[in-house]
């Protein structure tokens, strides 16, 4: 990728034609060539990931798809603000007396702030406050160091199952994903969405890959691909590559859809760790 870019200035064109190209590297060369201005074309199987934002080029000896970069505005994210304005406000009406109760066992059972703010890369990669109920035992930060060995999630992402820092109010907080509604709070704020990639901990954001980062080109959500499809029990690449999916394919039906399947992926707490 680094060989091409230096010779942009004298590129129409880029044929992706072996099918077994590395995917992280396709994802660069697309973004960096659209960059630049620079079209893109693909040979049938070369990216699945990428083909929902394909159009045929005719009259080719060879079967060739040129790729359009995508789009993240117009009406239909407008759409979707709008969309994300309502839900968080309904929601926080409608589930207030569960946010209450879960505010006062997480005061009454241990010693801390009730709301944790964490401090992860919104959009862009700038950062923002994601508010959670707090689920660990305070000073648990400090601890996570001692733990890295044990890490079970893989890849850039650090998680394990029973984590000793977890209290015993916040085992059944995470089980069913209670502990992010407060994040309904930044959805309101335009800082987050109901729906899009997960917003990962400054710490994790900090080892991915450049190729990773495309999935901060749309605000974080609260729920996501990642979530209806396994959530903690997913490795990080199929983690990133559903991310991925979602920036591909988005549409207002997508996220109505993830919205509704959320319900039971949450009600099941499969995966939920």
């Amino acid at each position: 990728v680094s060989e091409i870019a230096e010779h942009f200035g004298e590129i129409d064109e880029v044929l992706i034609a072996d099918p077994a190209f590395p995917q992280e590297q396709a994802v660069v060369l697309v973004d960096t060539c659209h960059d630049h201005g620079v079209r893109v074309r693909v040979a049938p199987s070369t990216m699945e990931i990428l083909m929902d934002r394909v159009e045929f080029v005719p009259g080719q000896t060879l079967p060739l798809f040129e790729l359009k970069p995508p789009v993240f505005d117009g009406i239909d994210f407008m759409t979707k603000r709008v969309f994300d304005l309502a839900g968080s406000a309904f929601l926080l009406l409608v589930l207030s007396p569960l946010l209450l109760t879960a505010a006062a066992l997480v005061r009454l059972t241990s010693r801390g702030p009730v709301i944790y703010p964490s401090q992860r890369p919104g959009i862009g990669g700038k950062p923002f406050s994601c508010f959670k109920f707090r689920t660990m035992y305070e000073g648990a930060e400090r601890e996570q160091h001692e733990l890295e060995a044990r890490n079970e999630a893989g890849g850039a992402i650090f998680k394990i199952k029973d984590d000793p820092r977890v209290t015993p109010v916040g085992r059944l907080l995470r089980r069913w994903s209670l502990d992010e509604l407060p994040q309904l709070l930044n959805v309101l704020r335009g800082e987050m969405s109901l729906v899009g990639p997960r917003p990962l901990p400054q710490r994790d954001f900090e080892r991915l890959e450049e190729w990773h980062r495309k999935r901060y080109l749309v605000l974080p959500g609260m729920t996501g691909l990642w979530q209806v499809s396994g959530r903690s029990e997913l490795d990080f690449d199929e983690l990133v590559r559903l991310d991925f999916l979602y920036l591909e394919r988005w549409s207002v039906f997508l996220d109505l859809s993830i919205l509704l399947k959320t319900i039971p992926a949450v009600a099941r707490s499969k995966g939920a760790w």
